[in-house]
């Protein structure tokens, strides 16, 4: 439970192999129901997977069920993936606590401009911004922690 005592809280472990498909389409589901300002066909599940290759995958596990994903891709300490479903139960808290551990306290990672929930979740818990680009006509903000 939570400290409330209201919600459990999810384990939190390193994906298996045979879990990174499930992990795969939890990206895309939740790229297509957040990222609204993304043409869906942008969104693959080849691209996560492509990315798993040189990435740690963190799962959140509820009931047997994964509910989120964190990928870290270790040699920059960068975040490069976080998504939940559904969010506001402190999924997302439990996995990126789980990867600034990993990364050793200090991480990084980019959050799209439009995607003000992230920033300001990202913020709640620490990050400061200290950049701010663009990659394929997108707007983005890099956070940092530590």
């Amino acid at each position: 439970m939570d400290d409330a005592g209201l919600t459990p809280v999810p384990s939190v472990r390193r994906a298996r192999p045979d879990e990174l498909p499930a992990c795969a389409d939890l990206y895309v589901r939740v790229l297509s129901d957040t990222f609204t300002w993304i043409p869906r066909d942008r969104h693959s599940a080849e691209d996560f997977l492509k990315a798993a290759r040189e990435e740690d995958v963190f799962v959140a596990v509820e009931a047997g069920r994964i509910v989120g994903l964190a990928a870290l891709y270790r040699p920059q300490a960068f975040l490069h993936s976080l998504y939940v479903e559904p969010r506001g139960r402190g999924v997302g808290k439990a996995l990126l606590d789980h990867v600034i551990a990993a990364a050793g306290g200090r991480l990084s990672l980019k959050c799209q401009t439009a995607n003000l929930g992230a920033q300001a979740f990202y913020v709640r818990e620490g990050f400061r911004c200290t950049e701010a680009g663009e990659d394929g006509g997108v707007a983005w903000l890099r956070f940092v922690i530590g």
